[in-house]
């Protein structure tokens, strides 16, 4: 059991960290205040080729793994929460979900300029009524001819004033036998004829970042851009959901080291009763569990990926990185709160905005209630995992990184 980083790994630590730090951390308290997503965010993450990380060079990416996908969700979000939502949505929902279920000809057209970083994608599931309980979708997609028409509106969808491109569910069947079945997914050009997208303001947290609405009013879309078959849109789901949650599992472990750098730092410069409150075991002990919630969140997250690059189903998995590791994100900026005191109260420090970001971690991609019931299922033999028509490829370093001839990932 080989716990060590190659190579490859720490250039991708080490690229993306001095992205975040230098040209994202000093400004983002502003853009946090202004409510706005910095407009160098995508381009520059695009232009570095942190968009498409874990994708084939022959699709348009760098070739990495998704242990390094998961590396890079925790440097973004041990700066901000918004850059690593960037990730979940653009490679975690969309991009991944057409490595997995696209067909040769989806991908070029969509998938290539995706990890290029030419084009945005978001994932757009979620709705006024259906958030966790994903088959009580009511956006509707009837087949007329060659194409669907869809009708409905998208809710609280990451990047939806941002995007190019959505990887969206919709109803194909009013009267399905199982509320799962009659679904079907599609890649939705959101500069079409029909489509209205809007930003959400007062959101709590992640306010750096663009969290919408997708409305679609008679919407016309090619057959060709069904994503899998029709009536797999469930399924499809639910295996976006596995990447998702992977990269919020990682960023999450991101958030936490931040929690415990800042609280670090204060607590060995900050002085009551004449000693540094660093030296009072009140404050060693929130500080010990920051440290300790960490290490796990990092294993958990860690093996995940690792199964992701043997090409073995990973949703239990995946589900518990993300619901450890976001609790504790949650319970780390709280107590890292309570270790800057008064100041913690403020922005002056950003510990007050991890708390709010944090928050959201623990909703999204499934809230951690729905995955305490993934994982007792799991546990109580009363869920397995069936296999998929198209599981999501094992990564193969010499297949992926055809056409290489340069180190993947440089700074430029």
């Amino acid at each position: 059991m080989d716990f060590s980083l190659g190579p490859e790994h720490e250039l991708v630590q080490k690229m993306v960290r001095e992205f975040a730090q230098k040209e994202i951390a000093p400004s983002i308290q502003e853009w946090d205040r202004k409510q706005e997503m910095a407009p160098q965010v995508l381009p520059r993450m695009g232009e570095l080729g942190i968009l498409g990380i874990c994708f084939p060079v022959n699709l348009g990416g760098q070739g990495m793994d998704f242990i390094s996908l998961g590396l890079a969700c925790e440097e973004l979000e041990a700066v901000d929460t918004t850059l690593r939502v960037v990730m979940s949505v653009h490679v975690g929902l969309c991009g991944l979900s057409l490595l997995q279920w696209g067909t040769e000809a989806q991908q070029a057209e969509f998938l290539v300029p995706l990890a290029r970083g030419e084009k945005i994608g978001c994932g757009a599931f979620s709705e006024s009524g259906a958030g966790s309980d994903v088959a009580n979708l009511q956006t509707t997609a009837k087949q007329d001819g060659s194409d669907y028409i869809l009708n409905g509106e998208k809710m609280w969808i990451s990047l939806a004033s941002k995007a190019d491109f959505a990887l969206l569910t919709a109803r194909t069947d009013p009267n399905p036998k199982r509320r799962s079945q009659g679904l079907s997914s599609f890649i939705v050009d959101l500069h079409s004829k029909g489509v209205t997208t809007g930003d959400l303001k007062g959101k709590l947290g992640v306010r750096a970042g663009s969290t919408g609405w997708i409305s679609m009013q008679d919407v016309r879309v090619p057959a060709a851009s069904r994503l899998g078959e029709h009536g797999e849109g469930f399924k499809i789901t639910m295996s976006a959901f596995d990447s998702g949650r992977y990269t919020v599992a990682a960023g999450a472990a991101g958030l936490i080291r931040a929690c415990l750098e800042a609280s670090v730092a204060y607590a060995n410069g900050r002085k009551t009763f004449g000693q540094p409150i660093a030296e009072h075991q009140l404050v060693q002990a929130k500080i010990a569990r920051m440290a300790s919630d960490y290490e796990i969140a990092k294993l958990l997250f860690l093996k995940a990926g690792w199964l992701k690059n043997q090409g073995v189903r990973n949703t239990v998995e995946t589900s518990r990185a993300k619901q450890f590791a976001t609790d504790a994100s949650f319970h780390a900026a709280s107590e890292a709160i309570a270790v800057h005191g008064s100041y913690g109260y403020s922005d002056e420090f950003p510990v007050e905005r991890y708390l709010r970001n944090a928050r959201g971690a623990m909703i999204y991609e499934g809230t951690n209630e729905i995955h305490s019931l993934i994982q007792a299922g799991y546990a109580l033999g009363n869920r397995t995992d069936k296999a998929l028509r198209r599981e999501m490829p094992a990564y193969e370093s010499t297949r992926w990184q055809a056409e290489l001839d340069s180190p993947p990932i440089v700074s430029r």
